[in-house]
């Protein structure tokens, strides 16, 4: 027994002495000292001595204990000395070198485009409303006078989750879940993402949309083309052209598609515009009573006009984008551009 402690013991101090780094040496102790270790072995084994050998076995095995771990303490210090200063080595700074610039963020182009537009129609008193993107049928066609059987659903693309479910195609559902739950007077916009199976060079199966719609007693589609005129001369600049197309959409009776002179030519006739000096912006029209009847308001007593217009194709105009793929790519050499 006393040979076999004399070899541990040099075996366990020459370990300790060549542990390379904190980790060998900590499993250097778990052999000796561990609940399976050499040392410990060699303490249970102790109940078989005799009465004689057994306090001079203990004292040898308390003597090395302490042996041990003073040499264990004084290698990790050393061990750990040495691992920090590898580590404050690594990570030098060289405080001679240029500093790193900070970019600062920006806001997007299209949250810049919303912001810009909802406080031109806030300060004619319309309120801001939201919706959920994934909508019902009913709210999304149903109600806006699309039946299942309509044509005008073939003109949407739309993602179907469920028979009953889709992404919503456009932000008309808000005006629906609004005038459900307020009567007249109701002036409200609705900004919001909406989602279509189409995607180009000048289309994104997601993009923007703001809605609008106003319904009080004795609205005309003279209030429409007031309120348009004057935010789309907010928008883009005072004196701009305006012009009102008919057109058709299941929800408006009558309905129109509202043009503006060209921003990039000026209506002089450019490759933008295809030389007609005219840009598409937005549609619009008098709510159908169709859809008063779906949210029980009394078309004898009310009547009102809604509109909605693409974000995105907004802010190309705005700020001569070519490109639609540009506001969703997060290129900072694009975003950059929009800092303010």
């Amino acid at each position: 027994m006393k040979e076999r402690l004399k070899n541990l013991q040099a075996e366990a101090l020459t370990a300790l002495q060549q542990a390379a780094d904190l980790k060998s040496l900590q499993e250097v102790r778990v052999r000796v000292l561990g609940k399976k270790g050499a040392l410990t072995e060699v303490m249970k084994g102790m109940r078989d001595l005799s009465p004689e050998d057994r306090p001079v076995i203990g004292n040898l095995v308390n003597t090395l204990k302490d042996q041990f771990e003073e040499t264990y303490a004084t290698r990790q210090t050393l061990l750990e000395e040495q691992a920090l200063d590898a580590r404050l080595a690594d990570e030098e700074i060289d405080v001679t070198l240029p500093g790193r610039c900070q970019v600062p963020g920006s806001k997007h182009p299209i949250s810049l485009v919303t912001e810009e537009i909802v406080d031109i129609f806030s300060r004619l008193g319309f309120a801001v409303a939201e919706g959920p993107e994934i909508e019902q049928d009913f709210y999304n066609f149903e109600a806006l006078n699309i039946p299942k059987d309509h044509p005008a659903r073939d003109m949407q693309d739309t993602f179907y989750i469920s028979e009953d479910l889709v992404l919503r195609t456009h932000t008309s559902p808000v005006q629906i879940r609004t005038m459900l739950k307020q009567k007249p007077p109701v002036r409200v916009i609705a900004p919001g993402t909406v989602y279509r199976r189409d995607s180009d060079i000048t289309h994104s199966p997601m993009f923007h949309q703001i809605e609008g719609f106003l319904v009080d007693a004795r609205v005309t589609f003279g209030d429409l083309k007031g309120i348009l005129t004057h935010f789309l001369n907010e928008y883009f600049g005072k004196g701009l052209s305006v012009r009102f197309r008919p057109s058709f959409f299941p929800f408006t009776e009558p309905s129109a598609e509202v043009d503006i002179a060209c921003v990039i030519c000026g209506g002089k006739g450019c490759r933008v515009c295809s030389g007609t000096g005219w840009l598409e912006i937005l549609g619009c029209g008098m709510i159908d009573p169709a859809v008063f009847e779906s949210v029980s308001y009394d078309a004898d007593s009310c009547s009102g006009f809604a509109f909605g217009m693409g974000l995105e194709r907004i802010a190309m105009l705005k700020y001569g984008v070519t490109d639609l793929r540009l506001f969703f790519e997060n290129d900072l050499r694009f975003l950059r551009q929009f800092q303010r």
